[in-house]
């Protein structure tokens, strides 16, 4: 009778599987509330830098955004409490409340005066316009005398 090593292969398949974003649960995907925190797109054209924050479920007035040393925050708390009638008891109530807060540096192009911002179906929408000095301008012929 002969012995086989086992190859030990199989495992370090599984173990990639679960490398992944989707698993990662440390720190990095959740506030210091342990909530999650929202995921944000951000473009840039040639007049100003957008941002897009993902927060379904909140409203317009549950946001706070704070300019502070070229340092864009974005934060919101939205605390919910259920109204019991009278005559109720509780079986089991469990309390909501969601907080988070990210910050953003803004580059030297951006003018921080004027930045804008909407909350439409469940996406924060954030213009922030570039300084007139720092957009392209377009090619003139100069003159050779």
């Amino acid at each position: 009778m002969s012995l086989v090593r086992f190859s030990n292969q199989l495992p370090s398949v599984f173990d990639r599987f679960f490398e992944g974003d989707l698993f990662d649960w440390s720190n990095r995907n959740f506030s210091q509330t342990n909530t999650t925190l929202p995921s944000v797109n951000i473009k840039q054209s040639a007049d100003a830098f957008n941002v897009e924050v993902a927060a379904p479920g909140f409203e317009k007035g549950d946001f706070k955004l704070e300019v502070n040393n070229n340092l864009l925050t974005v934060s919101s708390e939205k605390k919910i409490e259920n109204e019991v009638a009278e005559g109720e008891q509780f079986t089991k109530r469990e309390f909501s409340y969601q907080s988070f807060s990210r910050s953003f540096t803004l580059p030297d192009t951006a003018d921080g005066e004027r930045i804008e911002a909407k909350y439409d179906n469940g996406i924060l929408y954030v213009t922030i316009p570039k300084k007139e000095e720092s957009k392209p301008k377009p090619s003139r012929m100069i003159e050779i005398q």
